[in-house]
């Protein structure tokens, strides 16, 4: 694929984890009051829970270190991007983690705490954002890692 099409790709992904991300979270903000819980299914709420912390409110008030590991990963994952573009479906993982990090950024840049909202049985809560990085990890593993079969029948 040509460069120009993996980054055009990699672009509609993120834009579209960022509107998701923060259509969903307006949402929760606009009818659910922080605290409360609405049960949507058996062992599934809808929660509103600020989050100062990352990956499950880890390095809460961590302001600088915060930004300092969430920009060097950003960066590290573009490098890594402009240097495989050849490698067929990275574009995919790097729109999906671009998409996330950022949208968990603009949330923290807006209100000073990301929006959190799906709550699952022992498990703290989360977002689109959340998932779409924790997913997007999943298909780099994938795209980095499957045979060379498989990524000859992609190309």
């Amino acid at each position: 694929m040509a460069s120009g099409a993996a980054w055009a790709r990699a672009a509609l992904v993120m834009v579209a984890v960022i509107a998701l991300d923060q259509g969903t979270k307006a949402l929760v903000r606009s009818n659910v009051a922080i605290g409360d819980s609405d049960g949507v299914f058996p062992g599934v709420e809808i929660v509103h829970v600020r989050n100062e912390g990352v990956a499950f409110s880890r390095f809460s008030g961590g302001g600088t270190v915060v930004a300092v590991i969430v920009g060097a990963a950003l960066l590290a994952l573009v490098a890594y991007f402009v240097t495989h573009l050849d490698k067929p479906l990275v574009w995919l993982p790097t729109g999906m983690l671009l998409g996330g990090a950022l949208g968990n950024v603009i949330d923290r840049l807006r209100d000073g705490a990301v929006t959190d909202f799906i709550k699952l049985p022992g498990w703290p809560a989360f977002n689109v954002a959340d998932i779409s990085i924790t997913c997007g990890v999943l298909v780099l593993l994938y795209v980095t890692e499957r045979p060379r079969h498989a990524a000859a029948s992609d190309a």
